[in-house]
């Protein structure tokens, strides 16, 4: 239970944090800035901060296991989410580059790196992993059924005739034997030697003495040796220059803190249980005792209402609409008395009303006319201002929700951590009288009818209500005519066929089980450094994973946050062969859950031939993507679907089918649709730049890895496929070689080297860096011209032009400036 206690005080201290913080960004948004500097500093710092109360909330909503807790730090924690997404997308449109470095920001806050990464939370897969499960089954069953799924690679063997067999046999015996003769004839040899030695020795006069001190001597050098070479390893151990022993062992602690975690995950299972179970029997409980006594009092309340405005007005009022929300909406938090005074004021208010009408009207007017001539010198005195935030409202009420419920709350009796009974009545509560308010309402019309009826003798107008109701009719008429909805081409088929139809095309393909975290690579610890010389630094892996984290995954994996967070629906990853760019697609299915689709020319050549085949392709892939979202639309090599000129070998396939289709496609798309649409290219200046940029709103530059990366790549690849990393193997010496080969080269290289057999004798004959490099020699790298003419490629891009397009125009406007700066000065002199 003491975790508990420590899960609950982290997050007590997170929510102190983001209050502080929603403090200070609402100071921010009412303060208009000009310094770009400042603003992108002021941003970063937001974005940082953010990231580090997304860290802790995630933890503490996969721990905590209040079940009331975890519903507001789910809001909150989707909210923070959202935030991150917009301070990312008031970055990219201030700096216009997807890429940022905070290196001083980071050092500033004394933050590492690490602390910069974003979680992926683990109820993304947690809260349907049931459902992932039996869709898997679903999809491997019918892969099986039609053959599809993939087989296992069989050795063939080639047929040897018995003569050849025999040879063969005869040879590898007769080697025995020859070794077990040279083993023999050197045991006789060294035999005869020792012999020989011993007779030597035996005339000479044995001195005891000088024998112990030689023996002393031998062993004091080997002790002391054995001890130097010790105390060297620990003191490089304690620098951090060598990894610790016994590293790649999992410590019992770990095992013991996985089981606990395992354990907690189950009791909040449980806790959830009895708490949906407790709603409704807590309801019930409620209606059977409080519900007459809320009935009576809401009746009491809407006839005193009625009674109010006759004696005040003359009349009796009229009933607001269900639409409307019945007499909710007239006492929601009032009295009676409170709702007499606004109908009074009301009165006031509209004759006051139309008399500014017409004064407005005239200003109106003459605002129109100098608004021509004001126009120019506000472009030139543009302040920036924090553009509006759809998630701090959320953020602030679930702030706020905290601060009253759970800050002060006493729960000493809940040492358990299940439901609270009290909160649950407080929430029921509402509902009930909600409920019972309708009917009420009901009962009410039809009793202020009859007192109108009865006391004022006021009869309906049937004539009217008639007008009324067929003029409201007609609007809807037209509505409808407006609003054209698609034909269902499928209407009358299964989501379960239509699903086994796509996999047995081939268009709906398994993903394959890969972790985000598996993209190994490293920060870059010179971006904010090169970016004050005006050198554009090339990304880093660390940034493309934190990129594809940000676009891909966290909206896909919240619904809430991919309806409101600025709206990515399409992304490209483009880079040389080997990068990675296949498995970071893969990546964002794993851990989202997501269906992948492949759409590439390659996969759909030949299949659903024809436009009406095109259009039913399309169609089933959307229905079904839409109905099993999230979903992954992968385009494999996409320049191909926007090819320049078509090469005459692939004028067959026709890869240019979705050409036109996918900007129509990416209309359709909705908040409320979580599908991506992912593109991958190796050579995207094959392509038609303008209509490729327009189907790709993101486009992410994977590169070759870095010094850095390179080492923990070797490092960390080495020791998955069962390496030992000793002294004898120079893994820096290996980084550095390799400059200019991707992951794949690298991981190639390290299988080819890594038999079965080379593992186990790695104890006698440790591994050494020049077994890798003798591999990776047949092997071309990607040369630094080919990472040009990525970055020439990118410079074209929208993005790319409107960032040379600022460094050139910001640096002639500060030149401009700096001279009538200097005239101004002359002539007050």
């Amino acid at each position: 239970m003491s975790s508990l206690r420590m899960y609950n005080k982290m997050w007590h201290q997170t929510q102190e944090a983001l209050n502080s913080l929603l403090d200070k960004e609402s100071q921010q948004v009412i303060e208009p800035q000009r310094n770009q500097g400042f603003i992108f500093q002021m941003l970063a710092t937001f974005y940082i901060n953010y990231v580090q109360i997304f860290r802790n909330l995630e933890n503490v909503y996969d721990q905590i296991v209040h079940p009331q807790k975890r519903i507001l730090i789910r809001k909150i924690l989707d909210g923070v989410m959202g935030r991150i997404l917009e301070l990312k997308n008031d970055m990219v449109e201030l700096e216009l580059t997807e890429f940022h470095y905070f290196d001083d920001i980071l050092q500033d806050l004394k933050l590492t790196p690490q602390q910069l990464d974003i979680p992926i939370p683990k109820y993304f897969l947690r809260e349907k992993l049931e459902v992932i499960k039996e869709r898997e089954k679903i999809l491997a069953q019918i892969l099986a059924d039609s053959g599809l799924d993939v087989p296992e690679v069989k050795i063939s063997v080639k047929p040897v005739p018995l003569e050849e067999a025999v040879k063969l046999i005869q040879v590898a015996e007769r080697a025995r034997q020859g070794r077990l003769r040279a083993l023999f004839m050197k045991q006789i040899y060294l035999q005869e030697y020792r012999g020989k030695q011993s007779r030597l020795l035996g005339k000479q006069i044995a001195d005891a003495g000088a024998a112990a001190l030689r023996i002393q001597k031998v062993w004091r050098g080997f002790h002391q040796c054995k001890k130097t070479e010790r105390e060297r390893d620990e003191e490089m151990v304690f620098l951090g220059m060598n990894p610790p022993p016994r590293l790649d062992e999992v410590s019992p602690i770990i095992t013991r803190a996985e089981k606990v975690d395992h354990l907690r995950n189950e009791v909040q299972m449980k806790h959830e249980e009895h708490y949906r179970e407790a709603l409704v029997t807590i309801k019930n409980d409620l209606k059977l005792i409080e519900g007459p006594d809320i009935k009576e009092n809401l009746q009491d309340q809407i006839r005193h209402w009625f009674i109010e405005c006759r004696n005040l007005t003359g009349t009796f009022p009229n009933y607001p609409d269900v639409e409307d929300g019945g007499s909710a909406i007239i006492f929601s938090n009032k009295t009676p008395e409170q709702v007499i005074d606004d109908i009074l004021a009301s009165q006031d208010d509209d004759e006051k009303s139309k008399k500014k009408k017409k004064k407005e009207k005239k200003k109106t007017r003459k605002e129109k006319e100098k608004k021509g001539t004001k126009e120019k010198p506000k472009e030139e005195n543009e302040e920036w201002k924090m553009s509006p935030s759809v998630f701090l409202q959320s953020l602030q009420e679930g702030n706020s929700t905290y601060k009253d419920m759970w800050v002060n709350k006493d729960e000493s009796w809940n040492f358990l951590q299940d439901y609270d009974p009290e909160l649950i009545k407080q929430e029921k509560r509402k509902e009930l009288e909600s409920e019972i308010r309708v009917q009420v309402d009901a009962l009410m019309r039809q009793e202020l009818k009859n007192l109108k009826l009865a006391v004022n003798k006021e009869r309906e107008l049937p004539g009217k209500e008639g007008r009324k109701k067929g003029k409201k009719k007609g609007k809807k008429g037209k509505k409808g005519k407006r609003g054209k909805k698609d034909k269902d081409l499928t209407a009358d088929r299964t989501i379960e066929s239509l699903y086994k139809e796509l996999v047995e095309e081939g268009l709906l393909i398994q993903a394959l089980k890969v972790n985000l975290s598996d993209y190994i690579g490293e920060y870059s610890y010179l971006g904010t450094t090169l970016h004050r010389l005006a050198i554009e630094p090339m990304p880093s892996l660390l940034d493309v994973r934190q990129l594809v984290t940000l676009y891909g995954i966290l909206p896909l994996g919240s619904a809430m946050v991919h309806e409101k967070a600025p709206l990515v629906k399409s992304l490209l990853l483009a880079g040389p062969s080997g990068v990675g760019k296949k498995m970071l697609v893969h990546a964002i299915c794993t851990e989202t859950g997501a269906n992948l689709f492949n759409l590439s020319a390659a996969n759909i050549a030949g299949k659903y031939p024809g436009k009406s085949g095109l259009q039913m392709m399309l169609h089933v892939v959307f229905k079904v993507a839409r109905q099993l979202q999230p979903s992954v639309l992968w385009i494999e090599d996409t320049e191909k679907t926007f090819y320049k000129k078509v090469p005459n070998a692939e004028k067959l396939n026709e890869p240019k089918r979705l050409k036109k289709q996918l900007p129509k496609i990416l209309k359709l798309l909705k908040p409320d649709d979580r599908i991506l649409i992912v593109g991958t290219t190796q050579r995207p200046f094959d392509a038609e730049l303008q209509s490729f940029c327009k189907v790709y709103e993101k486009i992410i530059l994977v590169p070759r890895p870095d010094y850095a990366s390179r080492y923990v790549l070797w490092k960390q690849i080495i020791q998955r496929k069962g390496g030992v990393l000793t002294k004898a193997l120079n893994i820096s010496c290996l980084a550095k070689v390799t400059d200019g080969f991707t992951q794949g080269h690298i991981v190639e290289v390290v299988k080819n080297v890594l038999t079965e057999r080379r593992i186990q004798q790695q104890v006698p004959r440790p591994l050494t860096a020049g077994e890798f490099i003798t591999a990776i020699t047949s092997m071309s790298p990607v040369y630094k011209e080919e990472e040009d003419c990525f970055k020439d490629w990118y410079a074209k891009t929208p993005l790319g032009k409107r960032r040379a397009l600022s460094l050139t125009v910001g640096g002639k406007e500060k030149e401009d400036k700096g001279k009538k700066k200097g005239k101004k000065e002359k002539k007050r002199k």
